[in-house]
């Protein structure tokens, strides 16, 4: 009737069931807590998100983060007065780990200082780029109670990483992946990217391999996503055909579903090549469970930091919204502001459960 082949019925199908079983799963009392670090090492040429260079805004990092304890230690008082309880927490960006150790380890301090996480059954801090990666950080975002990390390559090709500006190699992916066990981490998700300049189906295939050959718990394959902000947008930089992109999503579900993994999530964005999708892929066990959370808003999401999506389930099945200014310098200079948004999201959430005790 829809002209949906049975490989894609499959597919939409399996991560809807996985989205449902997770929110039978869930209380009335539950959130995710969601915290943005708006900084990257370098701008990636695909990359539409409003993050600063540290190359070019290094000044920015210290009082960012001051503001941005300011807002945890508010949003921590409203939490313990409403009685809400942390299911997932995500630590995203930007590049949360272009932080030095001594600034992670003051973040997450601050995190666990004001919230109660003993109940938060994922805790995720996105590694993002493995040159911001080493032993010593690992160290400190295992011990700040993180249970899950990702470390995304986007492909595993040295030439492909070239053309889309990421300064750092597949054998650095390696080596990043590999202090992340070390230092305790069994739940480490990797992402890679379809449709990228430079890159073809055979390439991809072998970037599914190489990670594959790692055995991480999370795999996300990403289809490229041509965004207006993105530098890849304006360069007439020549692209994977759709054909192309079709096949290395083909190949990789099949290669991921041969060596174990499920689909467990998938989303659409604008502007993807071929129209295709994110999905999602997992070991047994090992569901990632913000990111359905989320994309499914099956619950309210309390973002701080800059470019933070409030977003605040109300009856009926109807969402409020709520952004905070996503570059630095205006969430710095607004966060009064900002702490005054907080208390109209919370006295929204008061309202909400005296409706519904």
């Amino acid at each position: 009737v829809y002209s949906v082949t049975p490989q894609r019925a499959r597919l939409a199908l399996e991560a809807a069931e996985t989205g449902l079983r997770v929110q039978n799963d869930l209380k009335p009392n539950d959130i995710s807590l969601y915290v943005g670090i708006p900084f990257c090492p370098t701008r990636c040429a695909y990359c539409s998100f409003v993050a600063q260079s540290v190359e070019k805004s290094f000044s920015l990092v210290e009082p960012y983060l001051e503001a941005l304890f300011d807002e945890i230690t508010a949003a921590g008082q409203l939490v313990r007065d409403l009685g809400l309880n942390v299911k997932s927490f995500y630590m995203g960006g930007g590049t949360p780990t272009t932080l030095s150790s001594a600034q992670m380890a003051r973040l997450l301090e601050a995190v666990n200082r004001n919230f109660d996480l003993s109940r938060c059954l994922e805790f995720t801090v996105e590694g993002g780029r493995p040159d911001t990666l080493d032993p010593q950080k690992l160290r400190v975002i295992k011990d700040g109670g993180a249970t899950r990390i990702s470390i995304n390559p986007q492909t595993m090709s040295d030439k492909v990483l070239e053309a889309v500006g990421r300064r750092h190699t597949a054998r650095q992916t390696v080596e990043a992946y590999e202090q992340a066990v070390k230092a305790g981490f069994d739940d480490i998700n990797m992402d890679l990217i379809a449709g990228l300049p430079a890159d073809d189906a055979a390439g991809f295939a072998e970037s599914i391999r190489q990670v594959l050959d790692l055995n991480p718990s999370n795999i996300t394959v990403h289809t490229l996503a041509l965004k207006k902000g993105a530098a890849l947008f304006g360069s007439r930089m020549e692209l994977p055909s759709q054909e192309a992109v079709a096949a290395m999503l083909a190949g990789a579900e099949d290669a991921l579903r041969q060596n174990g993994y499920e689909p467990y999530y998938l989303y659409r964005q604008k502007y993807m090549s071929g129209s295709f999708e994110n999905t999602g892929w997992c070991r047994p066990g090992y569901t990632g469970l913000y990111n359905i959370y989320m994309m499914e808003e099956l619950h309210t999401i309390l973002s701080l930091g800059g470019g933070g999506m409030n977003k605040i389930n109300l009856p009926e099945e109807k969402l409020a919204r709520y952004h905070n200014p996503k570059i630095p310098q205006d969430y710095i200079s607004r966060i009064d502001t900002i702490l005054q948004q907080k208390d109209e999201i919370f006295s929204l959430l008061r309202q909400i459960r005296e409706q519904n005790p």
